[in-house]
């Protein structure tokens, strides 16, 4: 197969951004396939947090001085970059939060908690993170609502026929993962969310894994709520996006509150402030979003789709690598999957494997990864996880794959 030179040398072209790379792990170089769980920060992101902490380290929205001025506007900018990022309509959808888990916990608790009443029922998938299943079950205990899960099959993937099948007048929301964490599957979302809306549901999409993965568009997929993971994106952690549309945001209570998200206050009776400020109490991460800023910046500088393409080739070739060692099973054979390879080797806990593997200076993931009902699903207690970034080599992978054979040698 022909490849683009452009696509091919992304990790090659992106590495020295990464200062990160460049430091060794047990006398060896690090190689870091565990981008799945927080991307490393690129040069851009750790300079514009470093600049707000060096030269202008102030509150924003409340001052009249420079430097209040000057942080607010490098913060509030990231709120149109991240519009930008998801084609949402306006600024005011674009809500500022802690992570995705939050994200989903006020949507949980703001939304759901106000319009949803004991009986009517949330659809969710097999696969979800353990911060879109346990703010559903909060709430169920809470009002009564009833938790309903969607099947999946061998290879990872919702069998859409039963899924649409939990579908009824009863279903006031579906909130499901774009992207496993676990297994890689790419959900068909705009499919999913279509089926859903037939129903009258609102539909929320958990995307802590589409936003580093994929082109987002909340107005085609006609989500009502999409979440971001932003220390995913190459961003800061502690950062986090709830997008929601207007008309929701707008007739939803707060969900926290203290200063910045009011109009007035007497002890009679508080007013709240509009849309996005409602969401947003007390003083948010200033140098955290600045950096996301900085990072969607670097993300649309080498191009989503390019970098897409780039981890679907990187993916492949994992995969036939892997795949190549005996007793070595892959968890998860969606047909539409992004750059997450997990597995489990006959005779070693995941653990000792990431254990060896660390010694060889790789950096995986071994555990449930938050997806113990996925796990169960399995037939396993856990996998061991390698996902990939932007700045992921070939190489990288054939270190892994001498790594896991080793580890089979020493372990098996």
């Amino acid at each position: 197969m022909a490849h683009s030179p452009t696509i091919m040398n992304i990790g090659e072209k992106v590495r020295d951004d990464f200062p990160a790379l460049s430091r060794t792990i047990h006398g060896k170089p690090l190689i870091y396939l565990d981008s799945a769980a927080t991307a490393l920060k690129p040069k851009p992101v750790i300079e514009a947090t470093r600049a707000y902490y060096a030269e202008n380290s102030a509150n924003v929205h409340r001052g009249v001085h420079t430097l209040s001025q000057l942080a607010t506007d490098a913060f509030e900018s990231t709120r149109e970059k991240v519009r930008a990022f998801v084609n949402a309509r306006e600024e005011a959808e674009i809500i500022f939060t802690k992570g995705c888990t939050e994200a989903i916990n006020l949507v949980a608790q703001s939304y759901a908690r106000t319009f949803l009443k004991a009986g009517d029922e949330i659809v969710i998938t097999t696969m979800e993170h353990h911060s879109n299943i346990v703010p559903w079950q909060i709430l169920c205990e809470q009002i009564g609502t009833v938790l309903r899960v969607a099947p999946i099959n061998d290879d990872g993937e919702v069998i859409l026929e039963e899924y649409e099948q939990l579908l009824s007048e009863k279903t006031k929301i579906v909130a499901l993962v774009h992207i496993s964490n676990s297994i890689g599957t790419i959900n068909p979302a705009k499919q999913m969310i279509a089926m859903a809306k037939k129903h009258g549901a609102i539909c929320l999409v958990d995307g802590a894994q589409g936003g580093p993965h994929l082109q987002i568009n909340v107005q085609d997929i006609d989500a009502d709520f999409y979440t971001l993971s932003c220390h995913k994106i190459y961003g800061p952690t502690g950062t986090g996006i709830l997008y929601g549309k207007r008309t929701l945001l707008e007739k939803m209570p707060p969900y926290q509150s203290g200063g910045s998200m009011i109009r007035t206050v007497s002890f009679e009776k508080t007013t709240y402030a509009e849309i996005p400020a409602k969401f947003e109490p007390g003083t948010p991460n200033i140098a955290g979003f600045i950096g996301l800023g900085a990072a969607i910046d670097y993300v649309q500088s080498i191009g989503k789709e390019a970098i897409a393409s780039y981890e679907h080739e990187l993916l492949a070739y994992g995969t036939q690598l892997l795949s190549d060692i005996p007793g070595l099973t892959i968890r998860g054979q969606a047909r539409e999957k992004a750059g997450i390879l997990a597995f489990t080797l006959e005779g070693v806990h995941p653990h000792d494997l990431g254990t060896v593997l660390d010694a060889e200076g790789i950096a995986i993931r071994a555990g449930h990864h938050c997806t113990m009902p996925l796990m169960k699903r399995m037939g396993v207690p856990a996998t061991a996880r390698a996902s990939l970034g932007m700045y992921t080599m070939k190489s990288d992978l054939d270190a892994l794959q001498r790594a896991v054979r080793k580890a089979k040698e020493i372990l098996g």
